[in-house]
């Protein structure tokens, strides 16, 4: 298996930031970092740093205090976890988070930010806790075209490239 990246928390500062008012210092203390749950999991799971209840068609901006470094070549995809999903229909509103290795040298300090949906059609309403799983991200090797002559560096997130 190979080794080719590893998690950190951001600063407690852009944590505070980009969470805004639902999110205290006492919950920075407490994000953990993802983790796979079995030795056969491909997914790492990320954990929500708050509590959030979501009804049908409510949405949240998630502030994971998560960054990810990966070596060249790699990216980070970010999906719902399937329990969630298939019980509750909750789904992230670009569908896949693609987390590209050079996030990680953003101004931001590459904060990985997840925004969810409950796109419940059964009327049911979504509960997690503080250090629940709530999405799993998994590492893909990908490649690129011969005649490739990206050069441009990349700063923030979000649609921030080609700007």
């Amino acid at each position: 298996m190979k080794k080719i990246a590893r998690f950190e928390k951001v600063s407690q500062d852009r944590f505070l930031l980009d969470a805004g008012a639902v999110a205290t210092a006492t919950d920075y203390a407490t994000i953990k970092l993802p983790k796979r749950a079995t030795k056969g999991s491909a997914g790492y799971d990320f954990y929500s740093p708050i509590d959030f209840t979501l009804a049908p068609n409510e949405t949240i901006k998630i502030a994971t205090g998560i960054r990810a470094y990966m070596e060249e070549g790699w990216v980070l995809k970010i999906y719902p976890r399937s329990g969630l999903g298939f019980k509750y229909r909750l789904g992230l509103n670009n569908t896949v988070g693609i987390i590209d290795q050079d996030y990680y040298y953003s101004d931001n300090e590459g904060h990985i930010q997840i925004k969810m949906t409950n796109a419940s059609n059964e009327g049911k309403t979504v509960s997690v806790k503080a250090g629940e799983a709530f999405a799993q991200g998994i590492f893909l090797e990908y490649g690129i075209t011969y005649d490739d002559d990206s050069q441009e560096q990349r700063n923030g997130g979000f649609g921030s490239t080609n700007k």
